[in-house]
């Protein structure tokens, strides 16, 4: 298991110090499910600590006008890729708590200004932490451990687990803090979302990193299991993948990895395994067969909340409102799944998925632009799983374009890096862009997608 860097250490207890002595806080965390998480665990450290503080999810783009009035400033999920010089003249001591990155050299570091970014020590913040990670390891440093289960759920949030099957590096460190503390159970598991709640067989139709007979089919994922004899009841009640015997998973595993084996290239097949399964995180303290029981679906439930602009709810379940504000998530991921599936349905019966030798894309005006990356997933598996599916939507605070990217994660495993290439990609149409080897976005001028397709479908020439 990975351990924290000696210097990396040192680093934590400087802000620990910084954090310790503050008169008040301001903490400006990113308005995803890792920022959304990180800001919590900073949230609930400042409280245990009895220091005032103020919490503020914000965007990338908002950091130029931010104030400088308090005390100690932190930044957190953001900061270590963004222009902070107007802070570091400002009588505010900042705190950037990021796996982002850094622009700035680690020699740069001051009394006042200290940045703590696992990417200095030689630590892969893509994969290895997150930023809620970050934010975990200054609240060991009070030793609240029992804040670790908040650090897994960012991980998974941030698709950290999705190269290995599993969260590596700091992140397992993280894992094991909660299991310790009776919190967390880590468990391999089919890679199947929705392991609680979702019937068996509807879990399968979503099965989608390659096409298969039961891809968005319930009745054949229905006779898949007829064959396999695994029931799909269990008295009165629908079996979840929770619900299946070690025997059963296992023929289950057997036959998708035969049935994927067969549609993909041979040069994917000895990857065929990570798809099919993986570690699955449960946290302990929540009830069984809730969305909020399995990390992937509890990260679900918080990006439906930064998703349509709610964070507070999200934050308030993530401090331990299980009342009203429970009920407030569930409605909005209600709502939220409704949105989603009447803008698939729009973009199937409207055919607005077009391709190019190396890409799809659609065009998805009209779609909220926080939404256009998990609709690029969804839509992923009703077109072609060998080329990446981008797609476009208006920018609602400006005339650019916001671009989102997802791909089958054999390609990931193949070696493409999807973030890296949109960077690039982006960087020569005007706009800026990044993100993870599967799912990444960019943002563009609103003249430039065409140019931006040409180049990216260029680009790709030889590696698909």
């Amino acid at each position: 298991m990975a351990v924290i860097p000696t210097d990396m250490h040192n680093t934590l207890m400087k802000a620990h110090e910084m954090v310790k002595k503050s008169e008040d806080v301001k903490i400006y965390s990113h308005i995803d499910c890792d920022g959304i998480s990180a800001g919590a665990i900073l949230s609930l450290t400042l409280d245990r600590l009895e220091i005032d503080h103020e919490l503020e999810f914000i965007t990338l783009d908002m950091i130029p006008e931010l104030k400088r009035e308090n005390d100690v400033t932190i930044f957190s999920d953001l900061g270590s890729g963004q222009d902070l010089d107007h802070f570091r003249t400002s009588k505010s001591r900042v705190i950037i708590l990021d796996h982002h990155p850094p622009l700035r050299n680690i020699s740069s570091h001051d009394g006042d200004f200290l940045e703590v970014n696992p990417n200095y020590y030689g630590i892969d913040g893509s994969f290895q932490v997150s930023g809620g990670g970050m934010c975990y390891l200054l609240a060991r440093t009070y030793e609240f451990h029992d804040l670790s289960w908040i650090g897994v759920l960012s991980a998974v949030g941030d698709m950290q687990n999705n190269l290995y099957g599993k969260l590596v590096g700091i992140n397992e460190l993280i894992v094991g803090d909660g299991i310790n503390k009776g919190m967390v159970a880590s468990v391999n598991d089919l890679a199947l979302y929705g392991r609680q709640t979702r019937p068996l067989f509807v879990a399968l139709s979503y099965f989608g990193d390659v096409k298969l007979p039961i891809t968005n089919n319930r009745n054949e994922a229905i006779q898949l299991l007829k064959k396999l004899d695994i029931y799909t009841n269990n008295q009165d009640k629908e079996r979840t993948l929770y619900d299946l015997s070690m025997e059963e998973k296992k023929k289950l595993f057997t036959e998708l990895v035969r049935m994927m084996s067969l549609e993909v290239p041979s040069r994917y097949v000895k990857y065929i395994p990570r798809l099919v399964s993986g570690d699955a995180y449960e946290f302990l303290e929540e009830e069984k067969y809730s969305p909020l029981r399995d990390a992937s679906e509890f990260s679900t439930a918080i990006n439906a909340c930064s998703r349509h602009k709610n964070t507070g709810i999200a934050l308030k379940v993530l401090k331990g409102d299980r009342g009203l504000a429970l009920d407030d998530m569930d409605n909005l991921g209600r709502e939220h799944r409704r949105y989603l599936a009447q803008k698939m349905q729009w973009i199937q019966e409207e055919d607005l998925i077009s391709t190019m030798d190396n890409l799809q894309y659609f065009n998805g005006n009209g779609i909220k632009s926080e939404v256009i990356g998990t609709i690029a997933g969804m839509i992923l598996s009703y077109g072609d799983w060998r080329k990446p599916m981008i797609g476009f939507a208006r920018n609602d605070e400006n005339d650019g374009l916001k671009v989102s990217l997802r791909c089958s994660r054999l390609l990931a495993f193949d070696g493409i890096h999807f973030g890296h290439l949109i960077n690039k990609v982006a960087a020569k149409v005007g706009g800026s862009g990044g993100g993870h080897s599967v799912a990444c976005g960019a943002y563009i001028p609103g003249e430039k997608q065409d140019q931006f397709l040409k180049i990216f479908n260029e680009s790709l020439n030889g590696i698909i």
